[in-house]
């Protein structure tokens, strides 16, 4: 196995980010990890990763880890994997624009803009690797989770298109699909319901019951490790897939939206 230089966003503790750099790391591959805390950087760094301070938005911040990176590499960089993210729980009638900009700043235009950076280096270099991660709500939506699932359907129509834009280039975009992994996403994603008016909405009762069953165990999920070895996977392949659908959550997901009519699928969804 070739050791490859990769630059990951979103590596807090308890995320896939790390679970998928310390997987890469102990491989051999050369991983650049990025946090967007001080704390989880700092901790990084115990562990012998090297890390730097990223907010994804402050775009800045990702021209300055590049340059060292880009330094440290004598210019090369093999693979990229925009990781950072966050999800916004509430009905869309219930959340503000404001904070559906914000959705979108991070999971979308963030992510853009480092592909776009990752790009120029990787067509100056002749190859690269560009890992999108997108989710199972870029596929199928879902309610209460319509912010989140309309950045990932928007991280869908750029990875679809630039993979034309980048055909004969030798630099190759992946989409990951997962489906309920463990980390603190799901917590965290909770906690944003605070931005919503949850005593005068029309969805009182169900926000009681998405309380209630926050620490449900959810079906069909699988650990972290799942999301790293598919990440080592496209490392090591010489042309990686499009698309990577990630548990068994997505797979079902994908076949019911192929083989049910809308009007039915929704019937399903709706029970979720």
């Amino acid at each position: 196995m070739k050791s490859q230089t990769i630059f990951i966003t979103g590596c807090s503790h308890g995320g896939i980010g790390y679970a998928t750099a310390k997987y890469l790391k102990e491989l051999g591959h050369r991983v650049f990890a990025s946090a967007r805390q001080q704390k989880d950087v700092d901790a990084l760094i115990e562990e012998g990763f090297e890390t730097y301070r990223v907010d994804v938005n402050d775009y800045m911040q990702v021209d300055t880890a590049l340059a060292d990176i880009l330094t440290k590499t004598s210019g090369t960089l093999d693979a990229v994997f925009n990781n950072a993210g966050y999800g916004q729980a509430g009905a869309l009638e219930d959340i503000d624009t404001q904070y559906l900009k914000e959705q979108f700043e991070t999971n979308v235009f963030s992510l853009h803009n480092l592909t776009n950076k990752a790009i120029k280096i990787m067509r100056k270099q002749g190859y690269g690797k560009i890992i999108q991660h997108s989710s199972v709500l870029g596929l199928i939506s879902m309610k209460y989770r319509g912010s989140y699932n309309a950045s990932k359907y928007a991280i869908e129509g750029i990875a679809d298109t630039m993979r034309l834009e980048l055909k004969g280039s030798n630099i190759f975009m992946s989409n990951l699909n997962t489906g309920p992994v463990t980390s603190k996403f799901r917590d965290n994603s909770l906690k944003t319901i605070n931005n919503v008016d949850t005593e005068n909405s029309a969805h009182t009762k169900s926000y009681e019951k998405i309380l209630a069953g926050a620490h449900k165990k959810v079906p069909f999920n699988e650990e972290a490790i799942s999301v790293a070895k598919v990440v080592e996977n496209i490392l090591n392949s010489s042309k990686p897939k499009p698309r990577y659908y990630i548990t068994k959550a997505t797979w079902i997901m994908v076949i019911l939206k192929r083989l049910l009519p809308t009007s039915v699928m929704d019937n399903f969804l709706s029970k979720y």
